[in-house]
């Protein structure tokens, strides 16, 4: 079984993702969006998996600050720069585990997602 979450150390969200997967004893692999960028190859089966509105977060602060230019239509190419400039933009944490992908920390949907 692999599990890896994708995530930036200092955000809360990742933090108690983490902490719950710890408490729940799954073993799992962290990979800090900051320390190591994503490949492009993995940003667009990303994409094409779960949708740019899924993986984009426009609420928060680095959406905010992007220039209205970088705001555009979110094409393949354009959604690929700015992730990998900005991999803050992502939601978190974004979890792979056994082929299988989520967004986000719910406490809920985790339960049933690793069947604890």
């Amino acid at each position: 079984m692999s599990t890896v979450v994708f995530g930036i150390t200092n955000c809360d969200t990742v933090r108690k993702a983490r902490k719950w997967l710890k408490s729940h004893n799954v073993q799992y692999e962290f990979a800090d969006l900051k320390s190591a960028p994503l490949p492009a190859t993995t940003i667009e089966h990303w994409v094409n998996t779960l949708g740019v509105e899924q993986l984009i977060n426009k609420r928060g602060t680095t959406w905010r600050n992007l220039p209205d230019d970088d705001k555009g239509e979110l094409t393949l190419p354009r959604t690929i720069h700015l992730i990998q400039r900005h991999p803050t933009l992502l939601k978190r944490p974004v979890v792979v585990h056994e082929g299988d992908m989520l967004v986000g920390f719910d406490e809920a949907t985790w339960q049933g997602f690793f069947r604890v």
